[in-house]
């Protein structure tokens, strides 16, 4: 009789727990759907201007109070789409890191509307020593002969930034913006506007290029005046505070007539009541 009890008890504590199992696996299960929602992400690491294709990504559960702004819940839409900024592996697709629908893959990708690509010979000089990268902004410096100037003369050359805050495209034929290591290459492809673009190519036709990398926040233009041989030097062509110390004309004193005279030794004479100033 006690045994059966016992048999009894432990049947019942089976199915408790097993309910309870069950209990506690729907709810999870239930948590689960209600809390997350399924994202494109990266299968593989993506660079810029690559082409998506269906075997790049894939759907993964994410949680829906973080889902990012601009992601994508269907494969379907993300088919054809062009990057325009490096995508790494598990990272979300995005609509900000994609071209316009419809643009092609490639360079052409990266220009924003109303935007050229124009590229430029430089060497590791001008080109900042490798440190201009795609996703910089830097200045462009002609060195020129000013208006009227013969060619050669020295005396009337003229440094001055033509244009500024201008966006490096691509070095040489690579436009991934994720490195950070310098690269020495022979040529810069740069965004411009059509008018920048016209007056660049003039600026290259008319004397040397220089590119002068500035800070990527800093927006605001400058203008300036150029830099020529004489305001260069016009330091040293000042005479110093010594020189000029020195060829400064000497003081005038006045006699007890008012009348203005060299400075020469003089000595005062007292002749009762009566002072004058005289001198040799």
């Amino acid at each position: 009789m006690k045994n059966m009890k016992a048999i009894v008890m432990i049947g019942i504590s089976v199915v408790a727990g097993l309910v309870a199992v069950l209990a506690a696996a729907r709810w999870v299960s239930q948590q689960s759907a209600v809390s997350t929602n399924r994202l494109a992400v990266a299968v593989v690491d993506m660079q810029v201007g690559q082409q998506i294709n269906p075997e790049m990504i894939k759907l993964v559960d994410w949680p829906r109070d973080s889902m990012p702004a601009g992601g994508f819940s269907d494969l379907t839409t993300l088919a054809g789409r062009v990057t325009k900024m490096g995508v790494g592996r598990g990272e979300p697709i995005l609509e900000s890191k994609l071209a316009p629908v419809g643009s092609r893959a490639g360079l052409s990708a990266l220009i924003a509307s109303g935007k050229r690509a124009m590229t430029v010979r430089v060497n590791e000089v001008v080109g900042v020593a490798g440190f201009a990268l795609p996703g910089n902004y830097v200045d462009i410096m002609v060195n020129t002969q000013e208006e009227g100037g013969q060619v050669g003369d020295k005396e009337r050359q003229i440094s001055k930034i033509v244009l500024e805050h201008i966006l490096v495209l691509a070095v040489a034929q690579e436009a991934s913006r994720d490195e950070s290591k310098p690269k020495v290459v022979n040529a810069v492809t740069l965004e411009v506007t059509p008018e920048e673009a016209e007056k660049l190519d003039l600026a290259r036709s008319v004397g040397s290029l220089s590119l002068v990398l500035r800070n990527q926040v800093e927006a605001q233009a400058v203008k300036t005046v150029g830099a020529t041989k004489g305001s260069l030097l016009s330091d040293k062509l000042k005479p110093s505070p010594a020189e000029v110390k020195a060829e400064a004309p000497k003081p005038e004193r006045r006699r007890s007539s008012g009348k203005a005279v060299q400075s020469r030794n003089c000595v005062q004479v007292l002749r009762g009541t009566q002072s004058s100033l005289e001198c040799f």
